[in-house]
């Protein structure tokens, strides 16, 4: 990780990651937390273990949260508390909904990637009473619907979190060594073209083992570049 200017003004400077150093970090996390707390590590991660993932690391966790104030399509909001740990609180239209599970999950691994990654800077440097005046946001993050999974790069904040969210939900190792098997089994080599049916297979897959919505699981394979926009290019499977 390095620092590098912020373009957006939030700060001075921002952490700069490399996916890599992601995938790295997040499936220690996980792997360190399922040691301890079961004696060993399995997944799919379960939403209790994601619930006492996130209690331990901040000061208060709602998962029956009322956001329409925030806006429409806010499903998650993590409050930052200098000098304290921070608060996550997630939308009550998750949770309450049976049917809904592999997106609270989502969302609760994508919060977490605020709190883990990004508490630490309003230690560093804390919005001034003048900022929170002229916006009273500026001590949190809102986060909408359609940012949980895929946000723009240039929305940095959002992006971190978001692949965080997919590394700890899906870790690099076993996503990378369940894709090897299905390819070598069918002797399929280099990027798997997301729209043909093995693209198609690769995604219930990855889907199923480790309980996450199809998008998620495409998102996930597209951004460790196992699939692509068409079938192509050398073999990618290798563990990182």
């Amino acid at each position: 990780m390095r620092y590098v200017a912020d373009r957006t003004g939030r700060f001075t400077q921002r952490p700069h990651y490399e996916p890599k150093e992601l995938d790295r970090e997040c499936e220690a996390i996980v792997s360190a937390f399922l040691k301890e707390r079961h004696g060993a590590v399995a997944y799919p991660l379960t939403t209790d273990d994601l619930t006492v993932l996130i209690e331990r690391d901040t000061e208060s966790l709602d998962q029956y949260a009322d956001l329409s104030s925030y806006g429409r399509d806010v499903e998650g909001v993590t409050q930052f508390q200098p000098g304290r740990k921070p608060k996550v609180l997630i939308s009550e239209t998750l949770s309450a909904a049976d049917k809904r599970q592999n997106r609270l999950r989502m969302t609760l691994a994508h919060e977490y990637g605020h709190v883990r990654f990004h508490a630490p800077l309003w230690g560093l440097e804390p919005p001034g009473a003048d900022l929170l005046k002229a916006n009273p946001r500026a001590n949190m993050q809102v986060c909408f619907r359609d940012k949980i999974l895929d946000a723009a790069q240039t929305d940095w904040m959002e992006w971190q979190a978001g692949y965080v969210g997919g590394a700890l939900l899906m870790p690099v190792s076993r996503v990378r060594a369940l894709a090897a098997a299905y390819c070598e089994s069918h002797n399929l080599f280099g990027i798997v073209g997301q729209d043909d049916s093995h693209g198609h297979t690769l995604i219930e897959k990855i889907s199923a083992a480790f309980e996450v919505s199809a998008d998620a699981a495409r998102i996930r394979l597209i951004k460790l570049g196992i699939l692509g926009a068409a079938s192509a290019g050398p073999s990618l499977f290798s563990i990182a």
